[in-house]
């Protein structure tokens, strides 16, 4: 997916590659691309680029980009005008080639309606973004993996430190969030099945993504961090592994649409689009799931209702509220998630009390920041 520019990041408006008819019902591409993972390698004979760019006639804005595609090698077997320019040197994911693409001129054929790019793009984009959530979670897995066999075998005071207390403490919560993250992308997932096969509403679907891709991948950070701190300072020598899944993990936040990004299409569309029904539907099934989130189910309920009210007549006051609103949101539906494991196997029982008891509260910490917006809004540079 060739989408971003140097001028042109999450704000696609600024997209300048351009599409030139041929005269012969193709086009060609002229433009540069960055951050394109895989753009250019020798592991497959040829490569599919699908490019955002603006043809001559283009409205302004997200309107006129159009979706186009071009492969490495054309059909009668010729290199096409398009080539790497360039290796981007990155803090992590270095098994990830990611480089600059130049397209000079480079044959393509146009993909859906002319100026409906993104339409066409976000087919593709909100599938990636839930893919994303899952990397969050499997790089907590890894994470917790390491730590694991390390505490296990790691001796001081003559126990191993997997059974000192506060060593147990940062197992546990890496144990319960990445549990936690993994049933919340299963059930976003089950979600997206029910409507594809099953004719249910897209409507759950669109409000699990973006908490799925943000949350999980905040938590990836935060438990590849605790794997370091279970190493001690083994964490901080590459042998161990631990440091590069932090390295490897710190990118999947700003992936697809950072996560700031993500807060604000969970408050400003999937929340305001229905006036919070679906929302409110999550928070009366997570209600029912286990008396233990009552509280939070309440927190969260009223979160939504300031977000509604206070959101719509100022959209400054809703994005600065927004990352807090879906942070908390995470937090309360990972209990949820936990309740309901639980409840069908007594195996999960302890790990979802302690989520409960530990790190539940951390919803309610977040909420509390949402009606504090206007604090943060009076740190706004003036226009």
């Amino acid at each position: 997916m060739c989408l971003t520019e140097p001028q042109a990041g999450s704000d696609l408006s600024q997209v300048r590659t351009k599409a030139e008819p041929d005269g012969m019902g193709g086009y060609r591409i002229t433009g540069q691309k960055i951050y394109i993972t895989w753009g250019d390698h020798d592991l497959t004979p040829n490569t599919l680029h699908l490019i955002l760019a603006r043809l001559p006639d283009a409205p302004p804005g997200t309107r006129g980009i159009s979706l186009f595609a071009a492969p490495k090698v054309l059909p009668d077997g010729t290199a096409n005008a398009l080539r790497c320019g360039g290796i981007e040197r990155k803090l992590g994911i270095h098994a990830s080639p990611t480089c600059v693409m130049l397209f000079e001129g480079a044959e393509a054929q146009l993909v859906g309606e002319p100026n409906r790019g993104l339409n066409a793009m976000f087919a593709m984009m909100n599938a990636a973004r839930l893919g994303v959530g899952v990397e969050g979670v499997a790089q907590g897995a890894r994470a917790l993996a390491l730590a694991e066999a390390y505490a296990a075998d790691r001796v001081q005071g003559g126990i191993p430190i997997d059974r000192h207390p506060d060593v147990a403490r940062m197992l546990a919560e890496m144990r319960a969030i990445t549990l936690a993250g993994r049933l919340l992308a299963l059930e976003a997932g089950a979600a997206l099945d029910r409507s594809r096969l099953a004719g249910a509403t897209e409507a759950r679907v669109a409000l699990l993504t973006p908490i799925v891709k943000a949350w999980c991948t905040d938590r990836g950070v935060d438990v590849a961090s605790l794997g370091i701190q279970v190493h001690g300072g083994m964490g901080f020598v590459e042998d161990t592994g631990a440091a590069q899944v932090l390295r490897d993990a710190r990118i999947a936040p700003i992936y697809e649409g950072t996560n700031g990004i993500q807060a604000i299409d969970l408050v400003t569309r999937k929340l305001f689009r229905d006036g919070g029904a679906e929302m409110r539907a999550v928070i009366a099934e997570l209600r029912a799931a286990d008396p233990r989130l009552a509280a939070a189910a309440d927190s969260l309920e009223r979160a939504t209702a300031w977000m509604l009210d206070r959101g719509q007549k100022d959209a400054a006051a809703a994005q600065a509220s927004a990352a807090a609103y879906l942070d908390a949101a995470g937090w309360t539906l990972g209990g949820w998630m936990l309740a309901r494991a639980a409840a069908a196997d007594a195996r999960y029982a302890p790990l979802t009390t302690f989520y409960l008891a530990r790190l539940l509260p951390r919803a309610a910490a977040r909420l509390a920041e949402i009606e504090a917006a206007d604090s943060l809004l009076a740190l706004l540079p003036a226009a």
